[in-house]
C-alpha cells in the first residue's frame, strides 16, 4: 500500500487512506511486518478491509479469527472514527464511518487550497513524450488523442509534486526533407512562406511528393539534399529550419486553440537526436548485442518472435548503413536518463506500437541504459472512429484537420449556447462556447478508457447531460449561481462547521473526501477516464443533495452554512478536476 502524506502535513482527508493508516499497526500485529489493510470503498458498508484473507493463507489460519485478532487490536482506534465495525464472510471487516468523523474530514478538505490531494512522498522526474505531428504535416485527428492524454497526464503529475519534462518528439529529420527542401527552393523561400504561412502544410507536402514521384531529377536532386541536411551544410540548414519554423508556428495555433501547454521550449525532434544516432550502434556493439542479419545490425531482444515464431530482430542499423526509428528511440532513452535524469519515462504513443516499444525498453534494458528504479511505459491508446468505426476521415475523405475539428466544435457549441442561454450577451455567448466545445472534445476522449477505440459523436459529446464536459461544466455553474443569487463569497464559508443530518449531504461528502482517490488512481493506472468517471459521479451526487436539501432556504442558519460549505468544496472540486484534464469550468453558462 502506497503511504503518502497530506502536503501541508495535517491528517488524511480522504477517509480510506486514513482508516488504512490506522489499521496497518493491528494487522503488522497480527500478520508480521508489511501485512495490508487491503482497504477498499463497499456497497455493504462505507469501507472494506479485506487483509485477513492473506494473513489466514500464509500462517494457515481461520480467516475470520484472524480478522477477530485484527478488531481486538484496532478497536480503540476504530471506535474514534467509526459507528459500527462488523466481520462478515471470511473474515472481512465491514466499517461504517461516524458523521462527526466524516464531517471533520471534510472540514479539513475545505479549508485546505489541495483540496486533500496528497503530494507523492518521493518525487520523481518524469519525462512525458506526447503529441509528436510532423514538420510539414497539418495535424490530423490522428494526434487528438496523444495531445490530451499526454497534458492530462502532465497536470496530473505535476498536481501531486512530481517535476514533469514535457517533449514535444516532432517528426524533423529524414530522407523525406531532402525532396521537401528541394520543392522549396522550387517554389521560392518568400512563396513557399507565404503557403505555409497560410496554413496548407498538407498542400505543400502533397506538391512535393507528386513532383519526387514523377520526375527522376527531383529524385536525384532530393537523395543529394539529404546527404546535405546530414553533413550540416549551412544552406541545407537554414532551409530546414525555415520549414521547421513554419510548422511549429502551426502546431502552436493548434496548441493554443486547444489550451494544450506544450510550447516551442518542448520540442525535441528527432534530428536532436541525430548526433546520437552513431553512438547507440557504439554502444550495443560494446555491450555485445548487436548481430548481423540480412546485412543489417540487429539485436535479438527474448520474448519476441514473428508468426512463424522465428526471433524477431529489433534493426538497429539497417544494409548500407542507415538508421530507423528503433536507432532513434534508442538514442532518446539514453538521453531522457542520462541527459535529462529521468525517473520515469512516458511514452503517450497509440497502441499499434506497443510491440515497438517493448523491444526498444527491452534492449535498452539489455544494454545497461535502463534500469531500476527508472522505468519506461508506453502509455497506449486505442483509435478515434467516424460513425461507420472505421478511421475519423474529414467530408473529402482526407484525414480530418485537428484545427478544423477544433473550429466545428466551437460552432456546434455555439449553436447550443445560443439556444439554451439567448439572454448572454453575444461576447459572452463566443466565450462559453469556446470553452464548452473544446471541453467536449477533450473530455469525449478522456472520459474514455485510453485502451479502447471510441466513436466520435458530436450530439453526445455536446449533450448538456449524461457523462459529458457541458453537463460536468454546467454543474460548477449552477453552484457558482447559488452563491452569486445569494451575494456570499464563496471563499467566506472555507471554515465553517459541516453538519451531516441527510442522506444526500453525507453521500456527498463522501464523494468529495474521495477525489484525493480518484487522482491516485487516474495516475497509477495513467488513465484519465477514471478521474473522468469519478467527476461525473461527484456531479451526479451533488444533484442528489441539490434536489433533497435545501440551501439557501434551509431550516436555520447552521444547516444553511454547513450546505454552503458542500455547495463551495463541491464546485472546486469539479473545478479542479476539470482544470486537470485541461478542461475550463466557467462560472456562467
Amino acid at each position: 500500500m502506497r503511504r503518502l502524506i497530506r502536503h501541508n502535513g495535517d491528517p488524511m482527508a480522504d477517509p480510506i487512506v486514513t482508516v488504512a493508516e490506522l489499521l496497518l499497526p493491528a494487522f503488522a500485529a497480527v500478520g508480521g511486518e508489511g501485512a495490508d489493510p487491503v482497504v477498499r470503498p463497499s456497497d455493504r458498508a462505507d469501507a472494506q478491509a479485506n487483509g485477513a484473507l492473506a494473513i489466514a493463507k500464509r500462517l494457515g489460519q481461520n480467516p475470520r479469527q484472524v480478522a477477530e485478532a485484527v478488531l481486538a487490536v484496532a478497536k480503540p482506534m476504530l471506535d474514534t472514527i467509526c459507528s459500527n465495525v462488523e466481520i462478515a464472510g471470511p473474515g472481512f471487516l465491514n466499517l461504517t464511518f461516524a458523521d462527526h468523523f466524516l464531517a471533520e474530514q471534510l472540514g479539513l478538505a475545505a479549508a485546505d487550497e489541495h483540496l486533500g490531494v496528497r503530494l507523492a512522498p518521493v518525487t520523481k522526474r518524469v519525462v512525458i513524450d506526447y503529441s509528436a505531428p510532423n514538420v510539414a504535416k497539418e495535424m490530423h485527428v490522428g494526434h487528438l488523442r496523444t495531445t490530451v492524454i499526454g497534458d492530462a497526464l502532465v497536470r496530473l503529475m505535476t498536481y501531486v509534486g512530481h517535476t514533469v519534462i514535457r517533449e514535444n518528439h516532432i517528426g524533423d529529420w529524414g530522407t523525406p526533407f531532402g525532396m521537401l527542401i528541394e520543392h522549396l527552393v522550387d517554389l521560392g523561400e518568400t512563396e513557399a512562406a507565404d503557403g505555409l504561412s497560410l496554413g496548407d502544410l498538407d498542400g505543400f507536402y502533397r506538391e512535393a511528393r507528386a513532383k519526387f514521384d514523377a520526375d527522376p531529377v527531383m529524385q536525384d536532386r532530393a537523395r543529394h539534399r539529404v546527404v546535405l541536411l546530414q553533413s550540416g551544410d549551412p544552406e541545407t540548414m537554414r532551409l530546414w529550419h525555415l520549414l521547421v519554423e513554419q510548422s511549429t508556428k502551426h502546431f502552436n495555433a493548434v496548441y493554443a486553440k486547444l489550451g494544450v501547454l506544450l510550447t516551442d521550449d518542448d520540442i525535441a525532434g528527432e534530428s536532436m537526436y541525430n548526433a546520437l544516432l552513431p553512438e547507440v550502434i557504439e554502444r550495443l556493439q560494446t555491450a555485445g548485442l548487436l548481430v548481423e542479419s540480412d546485412g543489417a545490425d540487429v539485436v535479438f531482444p527474448p520474448g519476441f518472435t514473428n508468426r512463424e515464431g522465428d526471433p524477431l530482430p529489433l534493426i538497429a542499423q539497417k544494409r548500407g548503413g542507415g538508421f530507423n526509428y528503433s536507432t532513434s528511440d534508442l538514442a532518446c532513452v539514453i538521453d531522457r536518463v542520462e541527459r535529462v535524469h529521468g525517473d520515469l519515462l512516458l511514452y503517450v504513443v497509440g497502441a499499434p506500437q506497443a510491440q515497438h516499444f517493448a523491444m526498444v525498453f527491452k534492449v535498452a534494458e539489455m544494454a545497461g541504459w535502463l534500469h531500476p528504479p527508472t522505468e519506461a511505459v508506453h502509455v497506449m491508446f486505442g483509435s478515434v472512429l467516424g460513425p461507420n468505426r472505421k478511421m475519423l476521415k474529414s467530408r473529402s475523405g482526407e484525414p480530418l484537420k485537428f484545427i478544423e475539428l477544433i473550429d466545428e466544435a466551437v460552432v456546434r457549441a455555439a449553436a447550443s449556447v445560443a439556444e439554451k442561454n439567448p439572454h448572454l450577451s453575444a461576447d459572452e455567448q463566443a466565450e462559453i462556447a469556446i470553452v464548452i466545445g473544446i471541453g467536449a472534445v477533450k473530455y469525449a476522449d478522456l472520459s474514455t478508457d485510453r485502451i479502447k477505440d471510441y466513436i466520435f459523436d458530436w450530439d453526445r459529446m455536446l449533450a448538456f447531460d449524461g457523462n459529458t464536459a457541458p453537463y460536468l461544466q454546467y454543474a460548477h455553474a449552477r453552484i457558482c449561481s447559488i452563491f452569486r443569487r445569494a451575494e456570499i463569497d464563496r471563499a467566506s464559508v472555507r471554515n465553517d462547521a459541516v453538519v451531516l443530518g441527510e442522506p444526500q449531504e453525507r453521500a456527498l461528502a463522501k464523494r468529495l473526501l474521495a477525489f484525493d482517490s480518484a487522482v491516485w488512481d487516474t495516475i497509477d493506472k495513467y488513465s484519465p477516464h477514471r478521474l473522468c468517471t469519478y467527476l461525473f459521479d461527484l456531479a451526479q451526487d451533488f444533484t442528489a443533495f441539490y434536489e433533497h436539501c435545501p440551501v439557501l432556504k434551509a431550516a436555520d442558519d447552521a444547516t444553511k452554512q454547513s450546505r454552503l460549505v458542500l455547495c463551495d468544496t463541491t464546485a472546486r472540486v469539479l473545478a479542479q478536476g476539470l482544470d486537470l484534464l485541461g478542461i475550463v469550468a466557467p462560472e456562467r453558462m
